[in-house]
């Protein structure tokens, strides 16, 4: 039997990057997926083109357009998943901003708009998803994504890692909290991974002038990884889906990291 097989999951920032490989995977291995953005037009194709997936997995999907830091669309957007799946078995709080800024030009702008989705977002999606997983009476998961930049600070990207700061004390917070329901919160850390995502940061560090020509901090960081390579989308799922299975069931309060080696803690 597949890992996830009846499984109905929610994945936020699902239209591009980790997320959307993140809801592949598990469609693969049988679940129901709501695939999940802000980005509505981008989120509904995703959610069109897996039709075919989802059927030969044995699992539905559909989608949703919603602002991870906005209660009532995130309400919403759980409302939809249960209406269409009968029951929310599995949360990922996968949506995430960045905006680099060297340390000393950050503004309250900046700090706040990564804040708002990476911190704020987090919390109500757990607040979420818990109150679901209760009316529902079952036992649940909430998996949140970190990063490398959780367990050190980067001095170009300070609000960025505060906020994934931020998403390990959720986590942990959470897990405390929620296990007399039932409910297990973990998370995973990526490192550096070939994405969109990375792409723009890439632009914006030329912009603040922290490198110098296009891909120069990939490269950099790339030098310290120990597998001598970035990552993929496709190396971050074996253990996203790992997380949402039955396999996983003991596991609470816990950070999976997965950077090919370049953060050793």
């Amino acid at each position: 039997m597949a890992r996830v097989s009846g499984r109905s999951c929610i994945v936020t920032g699902a239209a591009r990057g980790i997320g959307r490989a993140i809801g592949e995977a598990l469609l693969d291995e049988g679940a129901d997926v709501c695939f999940a953005d802000i980005n509505a037009e981008s989120v509904r194709e995703v959610a069109a083109a897996n039709e075919n997936r989802a059927a030969a997995g044995g699992g539905k999907v559909t989608w949703a357009a919603v602002d991870v830091a906005d209660r009532e669309q995130v309400q919403a957007m759980i409302a939809k998943a249960v209406e269409v799946f009968g029951k929310i078995d599995v949360k990922f709080n996968n949506a995430g901003v960045n905006k680099p800024m060297n340390f000393l030009d950050v503004t309250e702008e900046n700090w706040n708009f990564i804040m708002r989705v990476n911190g704020l977002g987090c919390l109500i999606g757990m607040q979420e998803a818990a109150q679901q997983f209760i009316r529902q009476g079952t036992p649940g998961k909430i998996v949140n994504t970190a990063s490398i930049a959780s367990r050190q600070g980067f001095d170009n990207v300070a609000p960025y890692c505060a906020s994934k700061w931020g998403v390990v004390s959720l986590t942990q917070s959470g897990a405390r909290d929620l296990a007399k329901h039932d409910i297990t919160v973990t998370g995973f850390a990526p490192g550096v991974v070939a994405t969109e995502m990375w792409e723009e940061v890439d632009r914006d560090l030329l912009e603040i002038g922290a490198s110098e020509r296009p891909g120069q901090a990939m490269e950099e960081f790339s030098a310290e990884i120990l597998k001598g390579r970035v990552a993929k989308p496709e190396d971050i799922t074996g253990t996203t889906t790992f997380l949402a299975s039955r396999d996983s069931d003991y596991m609470t309060g816990q950070i999976v990291m997965i950077d090919g080696g370049m953060t050793l803690v």
